[in-house]
């Protein structure tokens, strides 16, 4: 027995489908479906209409369950038991629309899955990187794809909220959002592999979403580039493996991080030195970089001590905004530009940065001025050109380090921040390191 679960590609749908495939012998089956809406909150009525289809309904939301499979009731759940043999199917085709509407009408289930294949193969086809690991770049191509709301372009970090860090800890951020830090990237990673469509559609939606005051760009934006991002507590929800609390919107969209002044300008600048036609508006940016002396916050995972802490020069936030001012004296040829005062801008950040976010004692750029912690952003420095890889500073490695670099990355396991926000630190991701720890 085989479950096929996807979803159709009619841009004029929302179709949750699971086909199940009978392959050998005859199979008992049990499906147990629980529809709630407002995150969990909301029981919905549940009625069956004349045609067999159940419709669940509550305030602005409905769904329509259609299979050929029987249903029943039990306890505000909606259960199916049924058998499948060596090639029967049965299909489970869930329909939301908004409560005022119609209910959409019935699909085939077989047919919209020929349909489904059918686009993704050609979409996965038409990547032009034949290198050694083409089936991986392929399905990360298929992921971000997959990540990306059509209507606008806008690319969510991930498609669901409240994932923790660690299983049990308190780091449990929504983040079904669009982040300015990743624009360049992106850009670049669909743009590289011959997805003009896709990277122009993330340009677009980036250009859209900054307009107005640059004074006023937030880190994080919604899908379409919606800026009221409250976050809230979903008390009734127990959480991942009781990770608690459960959110739902972000607070980290109230801070303030330079750096994605300098993403901004850079996914500019790579978008027309990549073909993509050139808009008048980028150049109205031009006058983020007043605000530069304000404090910037560092990575958006520490969202915690945005109203508690005071602020600190977070090293990425205050270094990679030199990125904005270098790419923009690329541009200048092409827009009215202060280059000369953009280029003393740029020389102002370098040197306050390596002046005040060195140690000279651990031998490294540390995580905030004065500070003595590293933190996984270190690793960008020579990426985004703020040094070049040959600069012993743009190591990161700490010299009070054992040789094997197991105090930096125990198990070659880094943490992205320590002692950054309210919680204790113990989150970690994995890095391939081979060879010397030194990167």
């Amino acid at each position: 027995m085989t479950l096929i679960d996807f979803m159709s590609m009619d841009g004029e749908r929302q179709d949750l489908i699971r086909v199940v495939v009978g392959r050998s012998c005859r199979v008992a089956m049990r499906s147990e479906l629980v529809i709630r809406f407002g995150y969990g909150h909301v029981i919905p009525w549940v009625n069956r209409l004349e045609d067999g289809t159940l419709r669940a309904i509550a305030g602005p939301d409905q769904l329509a369950l259609r299979t050929t499979a029987p249903l029943r009731g039990d306890d505000f759940k909606t259960i199916s038991e049924f058998t499948v043999s060596d090639g029967e199917t049965v299909p489970f085709v869930l329909s939301y629309a908004t409560s005022h509407l119609p209910l959409p009408k019935p699909i085939d289930a077989d047919a919209t899955l020929a349909k489904t294949e059918a686009f993704w193969t050609e979409w996965a086809e038409r990547c032009r990187y034949k290198g050694p690991w083409a089936d991986a770049v392929v399905r990360s191509h298929l992921v971000l794809k997959a990540l990306t709301y059509e209507p606008t372009g806008g690319i969510v970090a991930a498609p669901t909220t409240s994932l923790p860090e660690l299983p049990g800890g308190p780091r449990n951020w929504d983040y079904r959002f669009c982040w300015l830090r990743d624009s360049t990237f992106s850009l670049l990673s669909p743009m590289n592999a011959g997805y003009f469509d896709g990277a122009r559609a993330w340009r677009d939606w980036l250009l859209r979403a900054v307009a107005g005051s640059p004074s006023r760009i937030q880190i994080i934006y919604g899908l379409a580039g919606e800026c009221d991002l409250t976050e809230r507590e979903l008390a009734w929800l127990p959480g991942y493996q009781r990770s608690l609390p459960v959110r739902i919107g972000n607070a980290a969209h109230r801070q303030l991080q330079l750096d994605v002044y300098g993403e901004v300008m850079d996914t500019f600048h790579h978008a027309r030195r990549g073909g993509l036609e050139h808009s008048e508006a980028v150049g109205g940016s031009a006058r983020s970089f007043r605000i530069w002396r304000r404090f910037g916050s560092g990575p958006t995972k520490a969202s915690g001590n945005a109203q508690r802490e005071p602020p600190l020069h977070a090293l990425q936030s205050n270094g990679l905004g030199g990125v904005r001012p270098r790419h923009s004296q690329r541009r200048a040829v092409h827009l009215e530009a202060p280059l000369e005062r953009w280029r003393g801008i740029r020389s102002q950040i370098h040197e306050e940065v390596c002046r005040r976010g060195f140690n000279a004692k651990i031998g490294s750029f540390v995580q905030c001025y004065g500070g003595k912690t590293l933190d996984a952003s270190l690793l960008l420095i020579p990426l985004v050109g703020f040094l070049p890889a040959g600069d012993p500073r743009s190591h990161c490695r700490d010299r009070r380090a054992p040789a094997d670099g197991r105090w930096l990355c125990p198990s070659l396991r880094f943490f992205g921040y320590r002692g950054c926000d309210c919680h204790p630190a113990k989150e970690r991701f994995s890095l391939a390191v081979f060879g010397s720890p030194t990167i």
